[in-house]
C-alpha cells in the first residue's frame, strides 16, 4: 500500500446498525471540538443484521468511554444481565455445563486456581467447581447485583441490537455526526493511488472523504466491492454458513444468562430480553436446508413467534486486508465468527479502539495499516480457536453433521492448547486475550477434557490446608450469593 499525505478531516462511515453507530459515537467522542466532519450513510431500505444481542463484559468499558449511564442503557435497549452461557448438548448429547464470567477461585502461589482443583479431583475430591465461581451460582439462582461487599459481579448484557443502534445514534448525532439517508451507487477511486475519494449515492449526491469506515455488513461495499481486499475462508474449520433468527414472546422471568443448545446440524441460541426472547438456529446448509431449519426453530420456540424468520448467510473468516488504503472495515464488513461465544459486538468494539489508537492525523502510513491488520487478525484467530474448541470437543456422532465435525481438522494452535492442557493442566493464553484460564478451563472441563497433571506448585499445600482453603473459598462465594437480589428485582429497580 502506498503512503498518502493529506490532512484527515472528513470521516465517512458507510452503514448503520451496531457497527456504524458504535464507530460514529466513539469517533465523535474522541475528536470532539477538533473540527472533523463525521458523516454516516445508511439506508432504511437495506436494514441491518441483528445477531449481536448477547455480549461479553468489556461492553461496559465501551459504554463508560461514551459516558453512558448503565441504567439508561438497559432501559433504552430492553436489556437484561448476562452472567455466562449455559451449554446444553455440547460434550455429549445429554451433557450440560455453564461457561461463566468472572474467575474460578483465586490465584494461590502465583498459579491459577484450576491447578489446585485438578489436584483435588485426582485425590478423590468432589467434582463440581461451580461453588468457586459466584457468577455460576448467581445464574443458577437467578440473582444479580453489580457488586457485593467483596467486589464486582462480573457480567455482560443482553440487549436489542436495533435499540442499541438507535440509542448510540442519539449520542453520535448530539456529538455532531451527520446522518445521510441513501444507497451507494458508485465508489470513485483516485486513479493514481487507488484510494477512495468519493461515494456517489443513488440520488446523484456525492460524499467526499479522507478516511472511510466500511460498516456495510457482509457485502463489504468499500473494502471488497471497491478495493478487492480478498477473504480468508474458515469454512473447513467452521462449516456452519447459515442462520435463521426469530423473536418470540417472553416466557417466565428472564434468566441472567444466554442458552446455547447443540442441535442436529449446528446450534440454537436463546437470548432473554425484558420484552421478548431472541432465538436463532445457526446451521450448516450442507446438512440442513433452510425450510427444515425454520421448521425446527419454530417448533422449539419457547413462546409464540413475534415475527417472520430472518435468514442470514455467511462465511466464517476475515478480509485478507482489513485496513486497505484509506478504508477500514469494522464489523461484518471485516469478517465473521458465529456468535457461539457472543463475540460479534466485542470485535466491533476492539476494532474501534484499535482505530482510535492508530488514527492518523495527516496521512496514511503503510506501517499503521499493517499494525492494525496484524493485531486484528491475531485477535480474531485466538477467538476462532475458542469457538472451534466447542465443536472439536463436542463428543457427538449422532448426525452426519457431528460425524463430519469429528472428522474435520482443527488449527495447529488449538491442537497445541488442547494437548498441553491434557498433559500438564496448563492453559496457554496471551496477555490481552478475551478468554483466559477460567474460560478455557470451564469449557474444556465442561466438554469432558481431563488433564493428566497439574502445576507442581499446587503440591505445596498439605491436604488439610488445601481442604481448608477450598472450604473458605466456598464460604466466601456463598456469602456473596446471599447478598444478591433476584435478577427481576434488579431490572425492576432500573425503572425508578
Amino acid at each position: 500500500m502506498s503512503a498518502r499525505t493529506r490532512p484527515i478531516r472528513r470521516i465517512v462511515i458507510l452503514g448503520g446498525g451496531s457497527a456504524g453507530w458504535m464507530t460514529a459515537a466513539a469517533l465523535a467522542r474522541a475528536l470532539a471540538g477538533q473540527g472533523h466532519a463525521i458523516t454516516l450513510i445508511e439506508s432504511e431500505a437495506i436494514g441491518t443484521v441483528g445477531v449481536g444481542e448477547a455480549t461479553v463484559p468489556p461492553i461496559h468499558d465501551f459504554n463508560r468511554y461514551l459516558r453512558i449511564d448503565p441504567a439508561e442503557f438497559l432501559r433504552a435497549t430492553n436489556g437484561t444481565i448476562k452472567l455466562g452461557i449455559q451449554f446444553d448438548g455440547w460434550g455429549g448429547r445429554d451433557a450440560s455445563y455453564f461457561h461463566p464470567f468472572g474467575y474460578l477461585g483465586i490465584e494461590m502461589g502465583g498459579i491459577h486456581f484450576h491447578h489446585y482443583w485438578l489436584r483435588h479431583l485426582a485425590q478423590g475430591g468432589a467434582g463440581d467447581h461451580a461453588p468457586y465461581n459466584l457468577e455460576t451460582l448467581a445464574a443458577r439462582a437467578g440473582r444479580f447485583a453489580p457488586a457485593t461487599r467483596h467486589g464486582p459481579v462480573h457480567h455482560a448484557v443482553h440487549f436489542d441490537a436495533a435499540g442499541y443502534a438507535r440509542f448510540l445514534r442519539s449520542h453520535a448525532e448530539a456529538g455532531g455526526v451527520v446522518r445521510v439517508e441513501g444507497k451507494v451507487a458508485e465508489v470513485r477511486l483516485d486513479p493514481e493511488d487507488g484510494f477512495i475519494d468519493t461515494l456517489l449515492l443513488d440520488d446523484g449526491r456525492t460524499i467526499d472523504g479522507d478516511l472511510f469506515v466500511d460498516c456495510s455488513g457482509f457485502r463489504g461495499v468499500l473494502i471488497e466491492g471497491a478495493l478487492n481486499s480478498g477473504y480468508v475462508d474458515w469454512c473447513h474449520w467452521l462449516p456452519c454458513d447459515s442462520a435463521v433468527a426469530m423473536p418470540s414472546e417472553r416466557q417466565g422471568d428472564p434468566p441472567p444468562f444466554t442458552r446455547s443448545t447443540a442441535r442436529e446440524a449446528g446450534w440454537q441460541w436463546r437470548i432473554p430480553l425484558q420484552h421478548r426472547d431472541g432465538n436463532g438456529y445457526v446451521y450448516s446448509s450442507a446438512h440442513l436446508d433452510h425450510d427444515d431449519a425454520v421448521a425446527k426453530l419454530t417448533d422449539r420456540l419457547p413462546g409464540k413467534a413475534l415475527a417472520d424468520p430472518n435468514r442470514l448467510r455467511f462465511v466464517a473468516g476475515h478480509r485478507r486486508v482489513i485496513w486497505n488504503r484509506n478504508c477500514v472495515a469494522i464489523g461484518l464488513a471485516g469478517g465473521f465468527l458465529e456468535p457461539l461465544e457472543s463475540t460479534s459486538i466485542h470485535l466491533i468494539q476492539t476494532a474501534i479502539i484499535r482505530l482510535l489508537a492508530l488514527l492518523p492525523r495527516d496521512g496514511f502510513d503503510p506501517g499503521i495499516a499493517a499494525r492494525f491488520n496484524r493485531e486484528t487478525i491475531n485477535e480474531v484467530e485466538r477467538i476462532r480457536d475458542f469457538v472451534i474448541a466447542h465443536y472439536a470437543l463436542a463428543g457427538r456422532d449422532d448426525t452426519d453433521f457431528w460425524r463430519d465435525i469429528a472428522a474435520a481438522p482443527i488449527p495447529d494452535s488449538l491442537a497445541e492448547r488442547i494437548a498441553v492442557f491434557r498433559a500438564t493442566g496448563n492453559i496457554l493464553f496471551e496477555p490481552g486475550d478475551l478468554f483466559g484460564p477460567t474460560n478455557w478451563y470451564c469449557v474444556l472441563a465442561g466438554q469432558g477434557v481431563r488433564a493428566q497433571s497439574w502445576h507442581p506448585i499446587a503440591d505445596g499445600l498439605a491436604p488439610d490446608e488445601l481442604a481448608r482453603r477450598l472450604a473458605t473459598l466456598r464460604g466466601r462465594v456463598a456469602e456473596q450469593l446471599s447478598e444478591l437480589p433476584p435478577h427481576t428485582a434488579y431490572l425492576a429497580s432500573l425503572a425508578r
